[in-house]
C-alpha cells in the first residue's frame, strides 16, 4: 500500500521543466522591451514622490540630493491644483471632448471598416485605407500650419470663399464658439485612418462561410452587417472602448495647442485641457515642480481608476470581452 501511494503522490506531483534553447531565445527577445519599460517607464515612478514635497534645487547640489533635501508638504500640491479657480473649466473641457471623440472614433470607422471590406475591387480598398491612413503619420505641427492657412483671418483660403460668396470675414481665432466643431472634425480626420484599419482587421479574421450561408438565405448587406460583422468584431470594439476610457483624463497636447496657435485668451476657455493647462504654467512658471508633479499624479490615479471600473462594468455585462 505505501509503496503504491507512493507512486500515486509522485505521478500527481508536477514534474520540474527545464529550462531549452525555447526559453532563452523568448527571454532575449523581450529582454529589449523590458529594459526599455524599465528605464523609461518604471524608474521615473520614483519621482512621484516630488508631488509630495515642497521641491526646491539646492545650491550646487544635484537632482537626487535636491529631492531627499526637500521638505514634506504632504497634499498641498494637490489643494493647490484641484482648488483652482479653473479646475472645473479644465475637467469640463478634457472629460467632453473626450467623450465625443471616443463616440465619433467608434461609430465612424466601424461604418467606414464595413463598407470597405464590401467593395469588390481591392485596389480601391487598398487606395481608401492609404488616403485615410495618411493623416495619422503627420504631425501637430505640421497639421497646424494647414489649419492657420485655411483660418487666416486676412487671406485664409475659408474666409476667401466665404468674401466670394458675399458674406464676412470670421476672425477665426477670436470665435470660442466654432472651435469645439472644428476641434472635433480635425481629430477625427487624422485618427480616422488608424481607428478603420483595426477594425477592418478584425473583419478580415470572420469566417467567409458565414456571409455565404447569410446570401443563401437572401441576407442584404445591411443584415450581413447587424447580424454577422458587428457581433464578430464586438470583443474588439469593447477593447478599444476600454483603452480610450483609460486616456479619459489625458488630451491630445498637439491638437489643442498647436492647432489653436497655443490656445490665445479668446479660446481659453473652449481649448483649455488639464495638458495644456499644465504646460502653460511649467513654461511661465506659474506653478512649482510639486504642484506639476501633483497635477500630472492625478491624471495617471483617474484614468487608472476609469479604466478599472470600465473593465469591471464589461466584465459583469459580458465577461469574455473583458480586458482582465
Amino acid at each position: 500500500m505505501k509503496k503504491e501511494k507512493t507512486a500515486a503522490s509522485a505521478q500527481a506531483r508536477p514534474k520540474h521543466r527545464r529550462w531549452t534553447r525555447d526559453d532563452t531565445e523568448l527571454t532575449l527577445l523581450g529582454l529589449p522591451a523590458t529594459i526599455w519599460f524599465t528605464v523609461f517607464c518604471y524608474l521615473p515612478m520614483f519621482g512621484l514622490i516630488i508631488s509630495f514635497k515642497d521641491f526646491r534645487l539646492a545650491p550646487g547640489k544635484g537632482f537626487l540630493a535636491s529631492l531627499f533635501q526637500s521638505d514634506w508638504c504632504g497634499f498641498q500640491n494637490f489643494n493647490f491644483f484641484l482648488s483652482s479657480n479653473t479646475f472645473g473649466m479644465l475637467l469640463r473641457n478634457t472629460l467632453l471632448y473626450n467623450l465625443v471623440f471616443i463616440v465619433i472614433n467608434l461609430v465612424i470607422p466601424v461604418t467606414l471598416a464595413i463598407i470597405i471590406n464590401q467593395l469588390y475591387s481591392k485596389f480601391a480598398s487598398k487606395c481608401y485605407q492609404t488616403m485615410m491612413f495618411f493623416p495619422y503619420f503627420m504631425s501637430w505641427v505640421v497639421v497646424s500650419y494647414f489649419v492657420y492657412a485655411f483660418l487666416n483671418p486676412d487671406k485664409g483660403l475659408a474666409n476667401n470663399i466665404i468674401t466670394a460668396l458675399g458674406g464676412e470675414k470670421v476672425m477665426w481665432y477670436s470665435a470660442p464658439i466654432y472651435w469645439p466643431f472644428i476641434l472635433a472634425f480635425m481629430s477625427t480626420w487624422k485618427s480616422l485612418g488608424y481607428n478603420m484599419v483595426v477594425y477592418l482587421a478584425s473583419i478580415t479574421g470572420i469566417d467567409g462561410t458565414l456571409y455565404e450561408a447569410a446570401l443563401l438565405d437572401g441576407a442584404t448587406k445591411w443584415q450581413q452587417a447587424k447580424y454577422i460583422t458587428i457581433p464578430s468584431i464586438k470583443p474588439m470594439i469593447i477593447i478599444m472602448f476600454i483603452l480610450n476610457i483609460g486616456k479619459i483624463f489625458y488630451s491630445d497636447f498637439g491638437l489643442f495647442y498647436q492647432v489653436t496657435q497655443g490656445v490665445p485668451n479668446s479660446l481659453y476657455n473652449v481649448a483649455s485641457t488639464f495638458d495644456t493647462f499644465i504646460f502653460q504654467n511649467l513654461r511661465t512658471n506659474g506653478m512649482s515642480i510639486g504642484q506639476i508633479a501633483a497635477a500630472g499624479l492625478f491624471q495617471a490615479v483617474c484614468c487608472c481608476a476609469t479604466i478599472l471600473l470600465a473593465n469591471f462594468i464589461v466584465s459583469k455585462l459580458d465577461s469574455d470581452s473583458a480586458i482582465i
